[in-house]
């Protein structure tokens, strides 16, 4: 197989500026840790970190400490809360007045400190799920960064219908110093968010999310919707307060949702972009440049990818992530907190080296080449197997 070479991917000159754009990033592992399932993340951070600084020289803000980096799949609150230090701390390195560390870094705030089974429904456990999250809002406003308020695993548990979560919503976005992102997982990314908002009906809970950020929308940035679900994204973008931004999650339907209607558009906190930064780069300048056309083109043609890497069972999608990076040079082994870089097949990974390579996102194909071959070889596939 002879690789392509990487696309014509130039990095900005400038600040981005025709979309707001987030890479929801992940983390590597220390390579000699004990990042076993189970066990306390163990992390590289000088690798971590260069990752980040990777992302940013593409003109991209980080979205930190997200379910990308394994947040409730390996990575502890402990790792989470220095990983969310670290992070603002590199951001503040490089803000400037025109980029400042929110538009550089947004960093989740939940509650997987908590046990989901051991909080007590009621108004007891609802004060616990208060509690936990403004924890995590104090170290990710003392840092600087944009607060993404995650989902919760325990309110969802806990919570007897949408009053409970418009209760702990709506006393959080009343404390918070600064504007937040909403953010609404599906259950493609995260089983144990079924019913959120307080119904298994869409349109039910997309009445109470909408009520909630109606009566909050000084205090609301923009919403983030992983729902893979265009048409609903659609419909709520339209019917958000002006000035409420919509940051598409949707990794299989991002290139016309960022493209938009000719009316709106969606801006973006996606975990896709962390694996094809520069090419979300290059259509965010396309439409900088006044060049839509061009910019759609180089979206759609990266989403062969996204709709692999984000495959059933979704919530693997990290496994590709970090192999692709990997496969990169930007970590030094294809390992994951928690041992997850088992959560996807060999015949996966092939087809997604193969789909990168279509993609022109192969940036060192040389080195891409060696370490894909390492990795078949471990797995006990010869040329002939690979060939079959």
């Amino acid at each position: 197989m002879v690789l392509n070479q990487p696309g014509p991917w130039t990095k900005p000159a400038g600040l981005i500026r025709s979309r707001r754009a987030y890479a929801a990033a992940h983390v590597t592992p220390r390579v000699l840790g004990n990042n076993t399932p189970g066990a306390p993340a163990d992390i590289d951070w000088d690798a971590t970190l260069a990752f980040r600084h990777e992302l940013w020289s593409w003109g991209l803000g980080i979205a930190d400490a997200m379910d990308t980096a394994q947040r409730g799949m390996g990575l502890d609150w402990t790792a989470t809360r220095e990983l969310i230090r670290r992070s603002a701390a590199e951001a503040a390195g490089i803000a400037t007045p025109e980029r400042t560390i929110r538009d550089l870094l947004a960093c989740g705030a939940g509650t997987d400190q908590l046990d989901p089974a051991a909080v007590e429904p009621g108004p007891k456990g609802l004060e616990t799920v208060l509690a936990a999250y403004r924890e995590q809002i104090a170290v990710v406003e003392e840092s600087g960064a944009k607060v993404i308020l995650m989902a919760s695993r325990a309110l969802s548990r806990v919570a007897s219908g949408p009053a409970d979560y418009l209760h702990v919503y709506s006393t959080l976005l009343a404390e918070v110093r600064e504007p937040v992102v909403l953010h609404w997982l599906g259950t493609m990314f995260d089983p144990a968010l079924a019913g959120y908002w307080g119904s298994g009906d869409v349109d039910a809970a997309t009445a109470t999310f909408l009520a909630l950020i109606e009566a909050s929308a000084d205090k609301v940035d923009g919403v983030k919707v992983s729902l893979l679900d265009a048409a609903h994204e659609v419909r709520l973008r339209a019917a958000l307060p002006p000035g409420v931004r919509l940051y598409t999650g949707d990794d299989f339907n991002y290139p016309e949702l960022i493209d938009g209607d000719g009316e709106s558009h969606s801006d973006a906190l996606l975990g896709i972009f962390a694996a094809i930064a520069p090419a979300a780069s290059m259509a965010l300048q396309a439409y900088d440049g006044g060049d839509p056309v061009r910019a759609r083109a180089i979206l759609d043609s990266t989403r062969a990818l996204g709709l692999h890497v984000f495959e059933a069972p979704t919530y693997y999608y990290k496994t590709g992530i970090a192999f692709l990076a990997w496969l990169n040079g930007f970590q030094p082994a294809f390992s994951m907190v928690g041992g997850l870089q088992s959560g996807r097949s060999v015949a996966h990974l092939v087809q997604l080296f193969r789909l990168a390579d279509d993609a022109g996102l192969l940036l060192n194909p040389a080195l891409a080449a060696e370490r894909m071959g390492t990795y078949l070889a471990v797995a006990g596939i010869n040329g002939k197997r690979a060939a079959a």
